[in-house]
């Protein structure tokens, strides 16, 4: 996962709700809704690229959660709930004031232009 350096300026409350955004996906949609907000660079960077995470993640855990569950009947389907602490690494990363990339999801982001 490549990062961008820290930027000048990058408010607190650009961070917190960039940081938001991963855990709580109902932020990113206030982020694009909201004028104020959806034209500050980095809200809008990781609101975008939150609900994508978020859409990504919730595919896999559903996906290995059944498959998990079929076969070990229920002893490992816990296992793909681990997944979610991924997106709080995330917002971890974009309360640092972070631009970072999610590998493979961020570049077919820029390639459609959401980015």
């Amino acid at each position: 996962m490549s990062q961008a350096p820290y930027s000048s300026d990058i408010t607190e409350n650009d961070k917190l709700m960039a940081a938001l955004s991963y855990p709580i996906p109902i932020v990113a949609i206030i982020i694009l809704l909201v004028e104020d907000m959806k034209n500050r660079p980095f809200q809008k960077f990781h609101a975008i690229q939150a609900i994508a995470a978020n859409i990504l993640v919730w595919i896999v855990i559903a996906v290995l959660g059944t498959i998990l569950g079929l076969i070990s009947l229920g002893i490992c389907g816990w296992l793909p709930g681990l997944l979610w602490f991924i997106l709080l690494y995330w917002a971890f990363q974009a309360y640092k004031g972070l631009y970072f990339e999610i590998p493979w999801l961020t570049q077919f982001m820029k390639k459609q232009g959401w980015l």
